[in-house]
């Protein structure tokens, strides 16, 4: 008796499962846990990326101040510490004046600490947050382990000996979707190489 008991549950729940995913693949139905989540087309199917990249930069003043120059870098790419360095330098920021009023800087240097890898939740903030030793402060994204690993396979002749690319902070040059904070490898065309994969 309790074997059919248990046989009849086990089928029911596996129908209610089979129906649920049914229903999410021909309605297109977006599940969403939170409102940190961004939508991402999989065929005719919507479904929502949680959590999986970095956060996308929602700062105005940020994507003005820093974007007019370069990428403007997620704060999640980086440690507290090394934006705070960043910041605190930029008469010299990498050969160039970028110096601000006082304000504006710390204005920018507030939301890049309280946005910073070691500070997020989303899982490639946390994965080169602890890819970084506590006592480095990386200036660099490039310089991080976990950058290091995920770019390995990469040859100079496909970055910097590419004259569509040049360097690796170039990000957005590869990384499709950069600006809204995916770096997912399937999501990457290196210019004059077409799609890459590892």
């Amino acid at each position: 008796m309790k074997t059919t008991v248990m046989k009849t549950r086990t089928w029911v729940l596996i129908n209610i499962f089979g129906i649920a995913l049914g229903l999410i693949t021909v309605s297109g139905i977006v599940i969403s846990s939170d409102d940190d989540t961004h939508e991402k087309r999989w065929g005719d199917n919507i479904f929502k990326q949680s959590r999986l990249d970095v956060a996308p930069v929602k700062n105005t003043f940020y994507n003005d101040e820093c974007g007019a120059c370069h990428f403007p870098y997620q704060p999640g790419l980086l440690p507290a510490r090394s934006w705070q360095r960043l910041m605190g330098g930029l008469e010299a920021h990498f050969g160039e004046n970028a110096e601000l009023e006082l304000p504006d800087a710390q204005q920018l240097t507030d939301y890049l600490v309280k946005y910073a890898a070691d500070t997020s939740s989303y899982k490639r903030s946390r994965g080169i947050s602890r890819s970084i030793n506590k006592n480095d402060i990386p200036l660099r994204i490039s310089e991080t382990r976990y950058f290091r690993r995920k770019h390995h396979e990469l040859s100079t002749k496909m970055v910097k000996g590419n004259p569509k690319v040049r360097s690796f902070s170039n990000c957005e040059l590869c990384h499709t979707q950069a600006a809204e904070g995916f770096y997912n490898e399937h999501q990457v065309t290196i210019p004059g190489y077409s799609q890459w994969d590892d």
